[in-house]
């Protein structure tokens, strides 16, 4: 079978690399997931990586000069590759290899291979096609485990035996995990059994290289697809425990709770539709983290799991530095709205006053329209009445809101008197009276004892001035 190259927008380059190739005695293939992207008619992507039965990197290095002689060719020995970037695409080059493993790591021992060594040691057949770009085959498809007919049924299979396949390179589970999701392909049955048999195999790869693939199932159309893969594998368990903690359902006195496993998976399908934004693809993840360890059942109330956003927001941090995650404003963003997250369904009500309004606004600052999305996936309901009260619910509040803040400017809140005014006014040095006046003005302001500007709050701060034994300069 041959791929027409013809319309391709790279044929040029490809074209390039085939004579070169050539002049050079080297042979050249095209491998990948390119390969597969082609098939598929998806988005073209910018990584092209291609094989050659030589070198690699004098193969890149010869590809350089012909393009531009001043071209620069990044090289990396240890792995015998070498890397181009030529307009908005990285050109990868490696030496077809074979390749073996030892128990404890997946660091394989390498040797030069043929090209059919080279795709037996790819992690899927739809993976492991080749597109030859040698002049006497150029366009010819390689494809020696009929990756193209489970490309067309949807399916994910490894090239050789799926629990050695898994052993060798645990990574792949989770690659396999988020194929399946990205993809919306099916793990063929006997991959699926050797995941479960070798998921422990996963405690040999760094934290990193897992979360580069858990972030990918993360930003998929449809996440839940990969997360329940990962629970029904035994990934989940393995990684991420604390969201198997919250799996199952209890019942004392007929009294029962929902499955909070099951509705964190609606909720960040939910929120999926509505945003790509990484992180608060996490926080809908976590945003009941902190009910398993809270769970209570009171008698007379039934189930509860008071003080579950506190505890759950304070679990954050320990998840990330566990996970490898970024401790910084991605993490306490996180964080944040997995604290707030319950706050705006507390004020669905007509008689919710300016001060919670106020409030909620103070915290959230430049989030508040994040939260709202996060708090309307938050309804997983299938009740369709209660579904639509929700959202009235949650417009009618959002509207209030929009008042409040239009009339007292307290998003991203700066004290309408500033600590060096207060100085000035007692003739004060810098303390600890500075910081409660201060403190003082903002309660009164998100009270609505004062308006938040200038000419009450000199007038506000004298008054409270007096009661701390200060007196106007």
């Amino acid at each position: 079978m041959f791929i027409n190259l013809n319309q391709n927008q790279n044929l040029k380059l490809f074209k390039i690399i085939s004579e070169v190739a050539a002049a050079n005695n080297q042979s050249v293939y095209i491998v990948g997931g390119f390969v597969r992207d082609l098939l598929m008619k998806r988005k073209a992507s910018t990584d092209i990586d291609f094989v050659t039965e030589q070198s690699g990197i004098e193969l890149a290095q010869n590809v350089g000069k012909e393009i531009d002689p001043k071209m620069k060719v990044s090289v990396f020995k240890t792995y015998g590759t070498a890397m181009i970037r030529y307009k908005d695409l990285e050109l990868e080059f490696v030496g077809a290899r074979k390749e073996s493993y030892t128990e404890n790591s997946r660091k394989p021992e390498v040797e030069g291979g043929t090209i059919e060594d080279d795709q037996k040691r790819r992690d899927f057949t739809i993976n492991a096609m080749a597109i030859s770009l040698n002049k006497d085959n150029f366009g010819e498809l390689i494809d020696p485990f009929d990756g193209i007919g489970d490309l067309e049924k949807g399916i994910l299979r490894t090239p050789l035996e799926p629990a050695q396949t898994y052993s060798d390179d645990p990574l792949r589970m989770m690659r396999a995990v988020r194929f399946a999701s990205t993809l919306n392909f099916t793990i063929e049955e006997n991959s699926l059994n050797a995941i479960k048999q070798e998921a422990e195999r996963i405690k040999i790869v760094s934290m990193e290289r897992i979360m580069v693939e858990f972030n990918k199932i993360m930003l998929s159309q449809k996440p839940s697809v990969g997360l329940k893969l990962m629970e029904e594998t035994g990934l989940m368990k393995l990684i991420i425990p604390e969201l198997i903690d919250l799996k199952g359902v209890e019942e004392v006195e007929g009294q029962t709770h929902k499955d909070n496993f099951y509705h964190t998976l609606e909720v960040v399908d939910n929120i999926s539709e509505n945003t790509d934004n990484l992180w608060l693809r996490w926080a809908a993840l976590l945003h009941d983290i902190g009910k398993a360890p809270t769970k209570k059942f009171v008698e007379g109330t039934g189930w509860t799991f008071h003080g579950h956003e506190f505890l759950g927001s304070k679990m954050v941090k320990t998840l990330f530095q566990k996970l490898k995650l970024p401790l910084n404003a991605d993490m306490k963003y996180v964080q944040k709205m997995v604290k707030l997250s319950s706050r705006p369904i507390a004020l669905i009500t007509d008689d919710a006053s300016d001060s919670a309004l106020r409030r909620l606004l103070f915290d959230a600052g430049e989030d508040m329209e994040d939260l709202f999305t996060l708090c309307k996936a938050d309804i997983t309901t299938k009740n369709s009445k209660k579904q639509e009260k929700f959202k009235k619910n949650f417009q009618y509040v959002a509207i209030k809101i929009k008042e409040v803040e239009e009339k007292d400017q307290v998003r991203n809140f700066q004290p309408p008197i500033s600590g060096e005014e207060i100085m000035v006014m007692f003739n004060l040095k810098p303390g600890r009276e500075i910081g409660i006046l201060k403190e003082k003005v903002k309660e009164a302001i998100l009270e609505g004892e004062i308006g938040n500007d200038n000419k009450e709050a000199r007038k506000f701060v004298i008054a409270e001035a007096q009661k701390l034994g200060l007196t106007l300069v």
